[in-house]
Order: C-alpha cells, then sequence, then structure tokens
C-alpha cells in the first residue's frame, strides 16, 4: 500500500443549486481540499450537489462510505433550502435541538443587521432558530455572520459543517480544526512535501518532455503538469520518505528547463513583480486598454501592494490614452490605437504623467468583434518602461476574449519581470 493511500481519507461535499447550474464558480472545495492535504489527509474527491435533500443526503451517505474525515460547505442559511444540518443528523441518527445559548448569540447578530440594514427585525426572527438548531451532541464552532459552524460525529467520523460564503467558511475552519473528533484524524495525517515551479515560455509537452528525461515519478512522488493561462506549473508532491527523490527532480528540471523557470518557492508572476520593484524602492503604475484594469486587480489582489503599485490607468478609448496618457493624437492617427508605439507611448506616458519609476502598457483586439486582417483578434502589444530603460512584446493569442484577456495580463507582467531583472542584474 502507498503511503499516500495510508493516509486518512477526506471528502468535501459543496451544496448549491447556483454552483450546480453554472451561475456561481465553487471555491471552498478547492480550498479545503488543499488545506486537508497539507494536514496530511488525502482528498478522495470534491462532490458538488444541489439543494434537493435526497441528493445531498445520497452524497453524505457516500462520503461517510468512503472517508475518515467528510467537510460540507453551504446549506446553513436561514431559508427553505438550506438543508445541510437536517441531513447530517437524519443520516448520523440524531435528534435536532435548539442550543439556546447559540440562538442567543444568533439573535443578537440578526439584530445589529437589521439595525444597519434599517430593516425590522421581525424579516430576521424566523431563521434565527432555524440557525441555532443543531444535532444533538455537535460541537458548535461560533458565527460568521449569522450561519453557525458545526462539526458532529456519524458514525465514529466527524464531519465538519461550514457555511458557503467563502470569507466565512475560512474564518470558521480553522476552529474546527481544534475540535476533538477532528484532531484525532489529523494526528493519523502524514503532510507531504510540497514544491511548485512556475514556467512563462515553454509548451506543456516541453515540460513533460524534460520530466521523462528526469525519471518520471513514483516511489512516493506524485508530479503533475498543468498549463495555465500561458503559463505552466509543475506540483511536485512528496511523502516525507521521498524528500531525496524530490529535491533531485527538482534540480533536474531547474537546469533542463533553464531560464523559462521564474519561480520554485511558490511566489507568483505579480508577486515577483512587486518584490523587484520594492527591493529597488520603485513606485509602479498600470496604463492598460484591452485587459480594462485586469493587470492592476491581480497586482493589487497581493497583500501589501500599495506599498509599490501608484495607480492604474483604464485608457480605454483614443481619447483616454491622449488626455490621461499625453499620447499624441498624430501617433494614433498613423499607427492606430493597438500598435507597438502606442503601447510604448503609453508606458513613457505614465511614467511622465503619474510620477512613478517603472510603468507596463498593454492594448490590443480581444474580440469577437473589431478584428481586421492586418490587426487580427488576439493581437496584443505590450510596453514595460524602467529607469533603466524599456523593453516591448507582441503576442498573437488563440481563444475567446476572456481567454485573451488572461493571457494578456499574464504576458504583461512577465515583460515587466523580465525587464525589472534584467535590470537588477545589470546594475549588480
Amino acid at each position: 500500500m502507498s503511503s499516500a493511500a495510508a493516509r486518512p481519507r477526506a471528502v468535501v461535499v459543496v451544496t448549491g443549486s447556483e454552483l450546480v447550474r453554472g451561475e456561481r464558480t465553487d471555491l471552498n472545495g478547492p480550498f479545503l481540499a488543499r488545506a486537508l492535504l497539507a494536514l496530511g489527509l488525502e482528498p478522495a474527491r470534491i462532490q458538488i450537489v444541489g439543494d434537493d435533500p435526497g441528493e445531498l443526503e445520497a452524497a453524505v451517505r457516500d462520503a461517510l462510505a468512503s472517508a475518515d474525515l467528510v467537510a460540507t460547505s453551504g446549506g446553513l442559511g436561514p431559508t427553505h433550502d438550506d438543508r445541510t444540518v437536517e441531513v447530517v443528523a437524519l443520516v448520523a441518527g440524531r435528534e435536532l435541538v435548539v442550543d439556546q445559548d447559540l440562538e442567543t448569540e444568533i439573535e443578537g447578530v440578526s439584530r445589529r443587521v437589521a439595525e444597519r440594514m434599517k430593516r425590522p427585525y421581525a424579516d430576521f426572527a424566523p431563521g434565527v432558530r432555524k440557525q441555532a438548531t443543531l444535532p444533538e451532541g455537535a460541537v458548535a464552532l461560533g458565527l460568521a455572520g449569522t450561519a453557525p459552524g458545526i462539526v458532529v460525529e456519524a458514525n465514529g467520523t466527524p464531519v465538519v459543517i461550514l457555511p458557503g460564503p467563502p470569507a466565512e467558511l475560512q474564518r470558521l475552519w480553522p476552529k474546527a480544526l481544534e475540535t476533538a473528533s477532528v484532531r484525532r484524524v489529523l494526528d493519523r495525517g502524514r503532510p507531504p512535501l510540497r514544491k511548485t515551479l512556475r514556467l512563462f515560455g515553454p509548451g506543456e509537452s516541453q515540460v513533460a518532455k524534460a520530466f521523462a528525461a528526469a525519471g518520471g515519478d513514483g516511489g512516493g512522488l506524485e508530479v503533475t503538469i498543468c498549463a495555465r493561462d500561458f503559463e505552466v506549473h509543475v506540483d511536485l508532491v512528496a511523502e516525507p520518505d521521498a524528500e531525496e527523490r524530490l529535491l533531485a527532480l527538482e534540480e533536474s528540471l531547474t537546469r533542463e528547463l533553464g531560464d523559462w523557470v521564474y519561480s520554485t518557492d511558490g511566489r507568483t508572476v505579480e508577486e515577483l513583480v512587486l518584490d523587484r520593484c520594492r527591493e529597488r524602492g520603485l513606485t509602479l503604475a498600470t496604463a492598460e486598454s484591452c485587459t480594462g484594469g485586469l493587470i492592476a486587480a491581480r497586482l493589487t489582489a497581493v497583500s501589501g501592494a500599495s506599498d509599490v503599485l501608484r495607480v492604474g490607468i483604464v485608457s480605454y478609448s483614443n481619447e483616454a490614452k491622449i488626455q490621461q496618457l499625453g499620447v499624441p493624437a498624430e501617433l494614433i492617427e498613423r499607427h492606430g490605437a493597438v500598435s507597438a508605439e502606442v503601447a510604448e507611448a503609453m508606458a513613457r506616458g505614465a511614467l511622465e504623467q503619474l510620477g512613478v519609476d517603472v510603468a507596463v502598457s498593454v492594448t490590443g483586439v480581444a474580440g469577437p468583434g473589431g478584428g481586421s486582417v492586418e490587426k487580427p483578434i488576439g493581437l496584443v502589444y505590450f510596453h514595460a518602461e524602467a529607469p533603466d530603460g524599456g523593453r516591448g512584446a507582441t503576442f498573437s493569442f488563440p481563444g475567446d476574449r476572456d481567454s485573451i484577456r488572461r493571457r494578456a495580463v499574464v504576458a504583461s507582467l512577465h515583460l515587466l519581470r523580465r525587464l525589472l531583472e534584467q535590470s537588477r542584474d545589470s546594475s549588480a
């Protein structure tokens, strides 16, 4: 039996008809699976089901039949279609009882919410008792919003019941790990060793060839190669006794793939850009057209970005490029808004107009309309400027509007990263 198979198994059950219908993307399943793996459990699967009680019951029973721990998210609200607690109680063979202290706590929160929203408390009152009703013997984890987190055992298997909003789930998850029944499972876990290599430039097949030449995986080492928006990520997961194999494979891949490997310590390209600016005390601005602010959004998703990123300009129209970035009107007329010349003028204009040290710009045709023979859909120009000079790039991306814009964001950040690293190396 492999070490992975010997680890306790976990199943994640996510409920919500809006997820099944594709109206929202599940964020909780991946979060819980990553957290469980890091704790030494083996995430067997993530199952998404709607609000139908029969389907939810079948999913919970199936999870309990094959797992040492079950984690659920969603279905803890005050409305009729929030059924997770009652379904888990049914499967566990436990009566539902009102937790008086919890009811008082939920009532207090609900009254404050009603006051803040300027609505009568009577609108919230019917759901208070419902949310305070727990399976007998359950452990309440406290509140995040008005929904409590709960841990209850079903035939000796702990079931962690968490609310659906990701922020609320993540706030209550650490408290679930402190409960006795969950700790008993975690104590049997074997946290794996993990490394992630991030690459920009090669195709997935090139990485796979280097991986095969390095000996592949097995023997307690599992490797996943995944193309993600113009990058390739290589995830290495090893059992504790396979550490030497992991390090040897990492060294071989890094040597073989060379400059394509831009991160071996888990940092993303946006984190590296911010760190490179921070190391030299440089301020940064973005000047975007077809990406509509997505570069700035990616940078500001990193905590602490405010000490580097000063401003982001979305100069979507020609007038905005002229007025906000000082792009000469005759340059746009001569070369078109989608051109290397205008991309360079946007970046240099950002430096001059916004008073920063570094700027990156992007302009292109994201589609589905607006393309031509000379400038087809997917054609995107980039330019980055730093104190030591600038550099531009041109890509022609396949795909739909969404994928073109996502890939343009990644390409622009890598152009900026390379410029900053080149400047750093030349000044060293």
